[in-house]
């Protein structure tokens, strides 16, 4: 009966450990980046194929406004002319609603769009929803798109303090590389 129980539970645990390995192999570098189509803070809708030909900066985080969150969003914001001078796009993605991200990109002066993605289809799809408590959140993960609509990174591990300085000099070497 023992005995059981434990292959049971290990049968379980290589189960769990195979589900999330084919979860996370679609977003391996070279797969083609799940399509989105979500508003930003202004209203505005965007889609991936908007940015078809550019490399783009996708980062997924929990909340506006929180320690972290504005930590990640004010890094990217202070980096904004370094992106733009190498021909890449920022784009943040959270489940707020419009109008939350209206007030957070206002309050800190954020020049780049903030997606909603209010029910968590993009971030489903992108392998980043997260159960919190009672709701649910994206987890602070980033990934590089390349021009042609292609994961090229994907950072599960996010410290939001130098994120921005990383992804800035991956780009940079990425590009470098293709060219």
């Amino acid at each position: 009966m023992m005995r059981s129980r434990i292959t049971r539970s290990c049968l379980a645990v290589l189960l769990f450990a195979v589900i999330s390995a084919g979860a996370l192999a679609g977003m391996e570098p070279g797969t083609p980046a799940p399509a989105f189509r979500l508003q930003d803070q202004n209203g505005e809708w965007h889609d991936l194929e908007r940015y078809r030909g550019r490399w783009v900066t996708l980062y997924f985080y929990p909340k506006d406004d929180t320690p972290g969150c504005t930590t990640e969003a004010c890094a990217f914001r202070d980096n904004i002319f370094a992106f733009e001078d190498i021909g890449a796009t920022v784009l943040g993605v959270s489940l707020d609603d419009v109008e939350s991200h209206a007030e957070f990109a206002e309050k800190y002066s954020l020049p780049f769009s903030l997606l909603a993605d209010m029910e968590g289809e993009a971030a489903e799809n992108y392998g980043v929803l997260s159960d919190y408590g009672n709701f649910q959140v994206a987890k602070r993960q980033t990934f590089l798109i390349d021009p042609e609509g292609r994961i090229a990174r994907h950072y599960t591990s996010v410290n939001p303090s130098g994120h921005s300085e990383q992804v800035l000099a991956d780009l940079k070497t990425l590009m470098a590389e293709r060219s």
